[in-house]
């Protein structure tokens, strides 16, 4: 008998349902018992229209939301006569948050996912957090408001998803360390000659994850892992120097939490990110999910050493941000993502990115601090705007 059978079932929306998040969340869900276990809200998505609408399709969605206003037209097409409602733009992903809903899973990627999970996060919704950006962005901002509204966070991540399960509530006085794994990326034997001649194509090609075009790249320049060090201290409550980075190539430990009296505990399982997606679904239960197990007769060697912080410059990027604090989390993120697209689009190297990040961080360095969302979204298109200007001139 499905485990699920008898039981009411459990409303989830998902932003972002077309990339990598989204469509293994929908595996898992389907895994999990489909549409006689679960209810579906509302999924968004980008251009992908007739994946959208597949998905909404298949399970049942009563809202799909592309969020390109120009493909409004093509997205009501594509569910005529299905009895699904079709929405585009920034307004409807708003829409599809406000939706009410058990659990919502935040897995578009950059700010322009923060509004969105907030309108859940303002019902009282849980969060399945994949959105690194809502917390390196809007940190302070975000964690109070998951507090008034009542709702719990459930990290997605795979690095936080470990310390999650394994950092004992009753024992947080006791918490010293947080240590996040990092696979290194394609370029981890690389030298900074090579690194500089990269393509967008060979920095896509993870070594050992299956993941988006962008956060593929993040994880090739390590800025992946240093937005992760800001998430991890909002997530966790932790002072910029208890977070530390160790680069593991066969990310099979994906992360850990070190206590005070010596002990260390770690989280491990095969790279595949239905891990953390399914126990965010299944929380507080532990679900039955179709994922590899591990045999450790067969694995000879479980490797680890310190990030050149030389070659990977975003690592120390993230404790500046952290250590400076008020809005440079935005100003990181925001010239980040705009030196990404301009790598992706073939203007800037990729050695350049921690070089314009780092540039945009010094100028907008002015001790002020977000006293609403609107100062995050002002700091975000500030830092794409110095970012642009930059992407003009040598940095």
């Amino acid at each position: 008998m499905n485990e699920n059978q008898h039981q009411a079932p459990r409303r989830i929306s998902i932003l972002g349902s077309t990339g990598s998040i989204g469509c293994n969340t929908l595996d898992v869900m389907a895994h999990l018992g489909g549409r006689d276990a679960f209810e579906v809200p509302a999924i968004t998505g980008m251009g992908n229209i007739d994946l959208l609408a597949k998905q909404a399709r298949q399970t049942g969605a009563a809202f799909a939301v592309t969020a390109d206003p120009a493909r409004y037209q093509d997205l009501k097409a594509a569910l005529l006569g299905t009895g699904i409602e079709a929405g585009a733009g920034p307004a409807a992903l708003i829409e599809a948050g406000d939706r009410d809903t058990d659990l919502l899973m935040a897995g578009i990627v950059g700010i322009a996912g923060l509004a969105p999970t907030l309108a859940a996060v303002s019902r009282g919704a849980d969060i399945a957090l994949a959105n690194k950006e809502c917390l390196v962005s809007a940190g302070e901002l975000f964690t109070a408001a998951i507090a008034k509204g009542g709702g719990k966070l459930l990290p997605v991540d795979s690095e936080h998803n470990a310390i999650f399960q394994v950092l004992e509530e009753h024992q947080r006085h006791a918490v010293e360390r947080i240590i996040l794994t990092a696979s290194g990326g394609p370029f981890r034997d690389f030298t900074r000659e090579q690194m500089a001649a990269v393509t967008p194509e060979i920095a896509a090609a993870h070594p050992n994850w299956s993941m988006g075009l962008k956060i593929s790249i993040d994880s090739a320049s390590m800025f992946n892992k240093a937005l992760e060090m800001i998430e991890a201290r909002h997530l966790f409550g932790m002072r910029p120097e208890q977070i530390e980075v160790i680069v593991h190539p066969q990310s099979i430990i994906h992360s850990m939490v070190g206590y005070t009296d010596g002990s260390v505990l770690a989280q491990l399982g095969a790279p595949d990110m239905r891990h953390a997606i399914g126990y965010a679904i299944a929380y507080p239960r532990r679900a039955s999910l179709p994922v590899e197990r591990l045999d450790f007769a067969k694995l000879s060697r479980l490797d680890f050493y310190a990030p050149d912080e030389t070659r990977f410059p975003a690592l120390a990027l993230a404790r500046t941000a952290m250590q400076r604090g008020g809005l440079q989390g935005a100003a990181l993120n925001g010239a980040k993502e705009c030196a990404l697209e301009a790598f992706i689009a073939g203007r800037t190297g990729f050695l350049d990115i921690a070089d314009i990040v780092a540039a945009v961080m010094d100028k907008l360095n002015d001790g002020r601090e977000a006293a609403s969302i609107d100062d995050v979204y002002a700091a975000d298109r500030e830092a794409r705007a110095v970012a642009e200007t930059l992407l003009g001139q040598p940095v």
